[in-house]
C-alpha cells in the first residue's frame, strides 16, 4: 500500500511513536567464500539504509536548492530525528546523499555515513552544508534509481530496510522511462518515497507539471508503507523533508489517510515529461 500525504497533515508524534519496525531483510544465501551477498549479510546492522537522491536540476533555482541543502541538514540534526533513532531496534543507521539531473549525472555528496547520534549526526549536516551548490541540465529521475541501486551493494552496513528517498521539482525528461526504474528497484526489495517539490506555478519555460504529486504517486514510489510528501508552500521546505525523514527512519507511514493509491491507470501519463521535452524541442 502506497499514501499520499501533504505537509502538515501529518503528527510527528504519532509516526514515531511504539510499533514494530515493518522491513525487508537482506538475503542470505549460501555463504560461498567471497560472495558480496554473504559478505552483506554478516556485516555489522543498522535500522536502515538510506538513500538520498536530490535533484539539482536548473528548474531549482538557487534559493530552493540553498533551502533543500539546508532542510536535510537541519532535519538530521534535529531533536525530533534524534528521538527517532534513539527508539529504533539498533539506534543506528547508514545513509548516503548524492545529487542528480541528466542519466549521466550524478554526484554523491556524502558517502555512506552511519548516523547514530548527535555526534555522528552534526558531522554529517556539517558534511551537507560545506559543499558548494550546483546546477545541471534535464531531470532523469529513472537515473537517479538506477544510480542509487547499486549503492546499496556497497555499503558495509547491512539494514533491516533499504530506501530511496527522491526529491525533484518535475517529472522525468532524460534518460529511460521511470516506470521500469522503480520497478527493478522494487524488484530488489528497495523502498523508494518521494518529495515533490511544487513551490512555483508550471510554466511554458520551465518543465514543471500540475499534480507533480500525483505523477510521484502514480509513477515513483513504490515498495512496503511507501509515501510521498509534497512541497506546494516554500515556507514548508525544511518542515516537509523532516517530516518525511522522520518517517522514514522510524519505518512508519503516515497516520491519516489522505489519498489511497488504486491499482489503476496512472492519474498524470508516466511518460508526460518526455512527451513536453519532445514537444518543445523535437529531441
Amino acid at each position: 500500500m502506497r499514501w499520499y500525504v501533504s505537509i502538515g497533515a501529518v503528527l510527528v508524534a504519532g509516526a514515531i511513536a511504539g510499533g514494530d519496525v515493518a522491513g525487508v531483510a537482506a538475503p542470505n544465501p549460501a555463504n560461498q567464500p567471497g560472495s558480496r551477498l554473504a559478505d552483506k549479510d554478516t556485516a555489522p546492522s543498522v535500522d536502515v539504509e538510506l538513500v538520498l537522491a536530490v535533484d539539482v536540476s536548473y528548474s531549482m533555482d538557487m534559493d530552493e536548492l540553498a533551502i533543500q541543502r539546508e532542510g536535510y541538514a537541519q532535519a538530521i540534526v534535529s531533536k525530533e530525528f534524534l528521538q527517532a533513532l534513539k527508539s529504533l531496534p539498533n539506534g543506528k543507521i547508514s545513509v548516503t546523499y548524492f545529487e542528480w539531473a541528466a542519466s549521466s549525472d550524478q554526484k554523491i555528496i556524502i558517502p555512506w555515513r552511519v548516523i547514530d547520534g548527535p555526534e555522528t549526526a552534526d558531522a554529517v549536516a556539517g558534511e551537507i552544508l560545506k559543499t558548494p551548490i550546483r546546477r545541471a541540465s534535464r531531470t532523469s529521475i529513472s537515473g537517479a534509481i538506477y544510480f542509487a541501486m547499486p549503492l546499496f551493494d556497497a555499503n558495509p552496513y547491512r539494514g533491516l530496510r533499504r530506501v530511496i528517498d527522491i526529491s525533484g521539482d518535475g517529472p522525468n525528461n532524460n534518460g529511460a522511462p521511470v516506470v521500469g526504474a522503480r520497478d527493478e528497484a522494487l524488484a530488489k526489495g528497495i523502498t523508494i518515497n518521494g518529495l515533490p517539490i511544487m513551490v512555483k506555478e508550471p510554466s511554458y519555460s520551465t518543465m514543471d507539471i500540475e499534480n507533480l504529486d500525483w505523477y510521484y504517486e502514480d509513477c515513483v514510489i513504490g515498495g512496503p508503507g511507501s509515501f510521498v510528501v509534497s512541497i506546494k508552500d516554500r515556507d514548508k521546505f525544511k518542515e516537509a523533508i523532516r517530516t518525511k525523514l522522520l518517517l522514514e527512519v522510524a519505518g512508519r507511514t503516515p497516520e491519516r489517510r489522505i489519498v489511497p493509491v488504486a491499482e489503476k491507470e496512472p492519474r498524470v501519463s508516466c511518460m508526460i515529461g518526455e512527451k513536453i521535452w519532445q514537444d518543445r524541442w523535437g529531441r
